[in-house]
């Protein structure tokens, strides 16, 4: 973290967790495209049911992130047993919050299921996969805790194997639950929680048997302010861009069931679709953060300002040559999804090369965005973290909506990554400007 070229290292950290977000990305994607052979419907409320995921991971992801970015800075000062009962305290949170979504998610889950976005014709489906997904929620608000902090600790290829494990199970248990049970929608939410389940027993494998730099234990659960403080404070930009993107989701998915299954689907199957690049911009970010992080709690601020070069560099050059690539492949690969729905075809390739076209930006204000939280710069973090699919989203929705119909839905996300370029323009001056001005103090420094 401190001696290897910067490269080098952040890449160590990146390609295991690009790998894995990658993994992640193709099993929720093996749901839509088994699923999309019993209809149209049937995909539209797979489509829906992604906002259920979200919910799940907004409640680990809060604590995850904030966790993941104080534990670096404190294992980069060298206080280990602190940064235990750092994540002791998390996991244990998290867990409580799946819970919470698992009680009341059961108890109300048809009216659940529509406040989502689905349709009266798609509301039996949603219904049946969000049954079995429900059941492993603490256990998926947990395993993000435990990847992220794996990753914090150097670890990065273990959490691939956790997170890529589960994805791979998920692909051959799909077609063996849908097909050959004959269980439906109903057997790609039973792959996607016995996927979850196992994910979680091979992250926790390393806590339990000591063989990772730290531990989970509950005598080291301490509910203090500071730790709290510092752990929400980065984690809310998470837990911001995660509830927004429910909320934005849940808004598509309400304006475009209401001009028709098929636009819904085409929505939620490109944006599916998307999360292969999204998947490789935040593995590599989450890749640089802890390096960034690390570096920072051990004042070698000029590996910092080192650290962000290279992940801009690297990330927009990727996200346009990956833009090129699915831009160009986008027609073939929806159809993928559906064969005989040609406006589901169209909506869908449109909202894909739309997409492509702002990727450059968004890999862009991901870097930002990650390099304020590594340094524990929260108010930053969450300006930008709130603004994808907020500040610069929701002004834009229903006019585009009203304007364009359904392809206006498309463009809306591709438009709101545009946008965002404003703030993080104006945030990264001053991040550098703080960097350079702690390069220059060496007094201060311990």
């Amino acid at each position: 973290m401190l001696t290897d070229p910067i490269p080098k290292v952040t890449l160590e950290m990146a390609v295991p967790t690009i790998i894995a977000f990658l993994i992640t990305s193709v099993y929720n994607l093996a749901d839509t495209y088994f699923v999309s052979s019993l209809g149209t419907n049937a995909t539209a409320a797979v489509s829906v049911n992604a906002s259920l995921d979200q919910i799940i991971m907004m409640g680990g992801s809060v604590f995850a992130i904030g966790a993941a970015s104080y534990i670096s800075r404190l294992l980069g000062a060298r206080k280990k047993e602190q940064a235990i009962e750092v994540l002791s305290t998390v996991w244990f949170i998290a867990f409580a919050f799946g819970m919470l979504i698992l009680l009341f998610g059961t108890a109300f889950m048809r009216p659940m299921v529509r406040v989502l976005g689905a349709t009266d014709t798609c509301e039996t489906y949603a219904v049946q996969y969000a049954t079995y997904v429900l059941l492993v929620a603490p256990l998926m608000a947990s395993s993000f805790v435990m990847n992220q902090c794996l990753r914090a600790e150097g670890s990065a290829l273990y959490s691939m194997i956790g997170m890529g494990f589960g994805g791979v199970l998920n692909c051959f248990l799909d077609p063996v639950f849908i097909f050959k049970l004959g269980l439906g929608v109903t057997g790609a939410s039973m792959a996607t929680a016995i996927s979850k389940l196992v994910s979680f027993l091979i992250l926790i494998v390393p806590y339990l048997k000591g063989s990772s730099m730290l531990s989970i234990s509950i005598r080291k659960f301490r509910l203090e302010a500071k730790m709290l403080f510092e752990v929400v404070s980065v984690g809310s930009s998470s837990l911001l861009r995660n509830g927004l993107a429910v909320i934005s989701a849940i808004v598509l998915n309400h304006i475009a069931g209401g001009i028709s299954d098929s636009v819904l689907a085409g929505i939620g199957v490109s944006n599916r679709i998307m999360m292969f690049p999204f998947s490789i911009i935040l593995g590599f970010g989450s890749g640089y953060q802890p390096v960034a992080g690390f570096n920072w709690g051990a004042e070698q601020y000029d590996r910092v300002r080192e650290c962000y070069g290279f992940a801009c560099r690297f990330s927009i050059i990727g996200s346009v040559v990956m833009g090129l690539f699915i831009a160009f492949l986008a027609v073939p690969i929806i159809r993928l999804f559906s064969a005989v729905d040609p406006h589901m075809q169209q909506i869908g390739a449109l909202c894909i090369r739309l997409q492509c076209i702002a990727l450059p930006v968004h890999a862009w204000v991901a870097m930002v965005n990650m390099l304020c939280a590594s340094l524990g710069y929260a108010g930053y973090a969450i300006i930008l973290a709130t603004a994808r699919q907020g500040s610069c989203f929701f002004p834009i929705v229903y006019p585009l909506a009203w304007l364009f119909g359904g392809k206006g839905v498309a463009g809306t996300q591709a438009a709101a990554d545009l946008l965002t370029v404003i703030p993080a323009s104006v945030i990264i001056k001053r991040m550098l400007r703080i960097i350079r001005e702690k390069e220059a103090a060496p007094a201060d420094r311990n």
